[in-house]
């Protein structure tokens, strides 16, 4: 990278307001701030403003989104500013304005469906190409998941991208992770243990995803009205999950094999995957049986009819 490259990341000090129109309009919230629209006084382009309290955390998830934010599957930084807002000295990030969506949303509006496994192969193919591109960075996003996956346009071709580094972690090949950060539905056996882990703990989430996308339902779930339950961890630590009818009655045989990798679904993307593939049999090998105290995301604004549907899913079985 270069210096010029460098340069770039430092951010402005002017402010924002001689370059952009701040609306009060909310398009969502991150794990650290919420996301309001603004509009480029040069360009009238709609953009989206990320808000962050200014501390080591917030600067370190502007640095490493801004740090990948090249990939064509991850959600373009465009300008970052320090200034103060609200009366308090924030990080204001100008993202690219994602108009189509959450993939959570998508997977919602299928209703009791789910996506054919060509479309959940080219969903999975555009994901997995913003991991790759993390990983050979060797930063681990450790909040993979639906709500954080969004498309450029509502139309069908609407690139997905992925956002929200609030949870991110730069790791080299020596490195471990330690700090149980995640969102319960997608969160690695590793990272329920008091041991480290390391960034193979989002190829278990892209596992997840893949499930879900399959089916509509997540393949853990609390019985107890609970974000995460010491059954659900139990589940989630020893792999025990199921292929139910009718849901998986009509996905190829190959699938349950494995919640990642097949031949037949994956052959469009096939470049991407030896690598995950790789990296997703060590998590799978190396789960961990104990845990310890974690630190869990709040859960407060999190849609969870998906979870709605595996619960009613399971009633319907009694």
């Amino acid at each position: 990278m270069g210096e010029n490259d460098l340069r770039k990341r430092v951010p402005k000090t002017t402010p924002i307001t001689n370059d952009y129109e701040i609306s009060s309009n909310v398009l969502g919230f991150g794990i650290n701030g919420k996301v309001v629209e603004c509009l480029s006084k040069k360009t009238k382009q709609k953009f989206a403003l990320k808000v962050l309290h200014d501390n080591p955390k917030a600067r370190r998830e502007v640095e490493l989104h801004w740090k990948a934010s090249g990939c064509r599957h991850i959600v373009n930084v465009i300008d970052v500013y320090e200034n103060c807002y609200s009366g308090n000295k924030c990080l204001l990030v100008v993202m690219e304005c994602m108009e189509g969506g959450e993939l959570f949303q998508r997977i919602q509006d299928r209703q009791n469906g789910a996506f054919t496994e060509r479309e959940a192969a080219q969903v999975m193919s555009e994901i997995c190409s913003a991991v790759k591109y993390l990983h050979d960075m060797n930063i681990a996003h450790r909040d993979l998941k639906p709500e954080n996956l969004l498309y450029t346009s509502p139309e069908p071709n609407g690139i997905l991208k992925l956002t929200d580094f609030g949870f991110a972690q730069e790791t080299h090949t020596k490195d471990t992770l330690q700090t149980p950060c995640y969102t319960p539905y997608y969160v690695a056996p590793e990272v329920l243990g008091p041991e480290k882990y390391d960034k193979s703990c989002d190829i278990w989430s892209l596992g997840v995803i893949m499930y879900i996308l399959l089916c509509g339902f997540p393949p853990f779930y609390s019985n107890q009205g609970l974000a995460i339950s010491p059954g659900m961890k139990k589940r989630i630590r020893t792999g025990q999950f199921d292929f139910p009818s009718p849901e998986w009655s009509s996905v190829s045989q190959e699938v349950p094999q494995t919640p990642l990798h097949t031949g037949r679904m994956l052959k469009e993307g096939e470049d991407h995957w030896p690598e995950v593939q790789e990296e997703m049999t060590r998590s799978l090998a190396t789960m961990r049986v104990d845990y310890d105290q974690v630190h869990i995301k709040n859960l407060d604004h999190t849609n969870n009819q998906l979870l709605n549907k595996r619960r009613k899913k399971g009633t319907e079985n009694l």
